[in-house]
């Protein structure tokens, strides 16, 4: 491979690492807010959010992010092509990373949140202070193999044109006519990219570790 096809392949890992990333934070972020609601279980919005979960986590990523570009403009929005994939993948991962949180949250222990109230925290501080971290690090493996799986099911956004990763090593193994090459730097970059998850909930745990001792 030339220079120029290095410098393509490098474009392409940035588009997929920038996209997963600010589908990740929104969906990570989401996911809390939907889990904490359905804990809540009101009337009528915990049946929609069962329906949205479900339909999300059913529904192939390649159909959804489809779904979003073509049909936006049908309702007279236009959408970029980047904001519809991150759109389709924030919302395929928020659903996920809400069951993950709801099952954290249930599986808190009682006995801390009533002795947190005991002592005359509100339940916001509780959640706060003594909750959400423990949450975090219960929830951590959950959540960084559901980002491993967003970023490996992230080609389905090239569908509506986005040239991440996996398109531009198809882009230029339709030049050479040498498909191994640009595939195996791919494979490469993507193992890259998923190490740096796996390595920082490593040193989260670890970290998480020494607090707790």
């Amino acid at each position: 491979m030339n220079a120029s096809a290095w410098h393509m392949l490098l474009e392409g890992a940035w588009t997929t690492l920038w996209i997963s990333g600010v589908s990740i934070a929104m969906g990570v972020t989401a996911g809390l807010v939907l889990a904490l609601i359905r804990i809540a279980k009101i009337p009528v919005v915990d049946q929609v959010l069962v329906l949205y979960i479900s339909l999300a986590r059913a529904t192939p990523l390649v159909t959804l992010a489809l779904f979003i570009f073509l049909s936006a403009p049908t309702f007279g929005i236009q959408l970029d092509r980047s904001v519809a994939g991150i759109l389709a993948l924030t919302l395929n991962t928020t659903a996920f990373n809400a069951e993950i949180w709801r099952s954290a949250f249930r599986n808190f222990s009682r006995e801390q949140r009533e002795a947190a109230m005991a002592t005359g925290m509100t339940p916001w501080i509780t959640f706060r202070r003594i909750m959400l971290p423990q949450m975090l690090i219960t929830s951590l493996p959950g959540l960084i193999n559901e980002m491993s799986f967003l970023i490996k099911g992230s080609p389905a956004i090239a569908v509506i044109g986005i040239v991440d990763l996996t398109r531009v090593t198809n882009r230029i193994s339709a030049v050479t006519y040498e498909p191994l090459p640009p595939i195996l730097v791919a494979c490469v970059l993507y193992m890259a990219i998923i190490g740096c998850l796996v390595w920082a909930q490593r040193v989260a745990e670890r970290r998480a570790n020494r607090l707790a001792v």
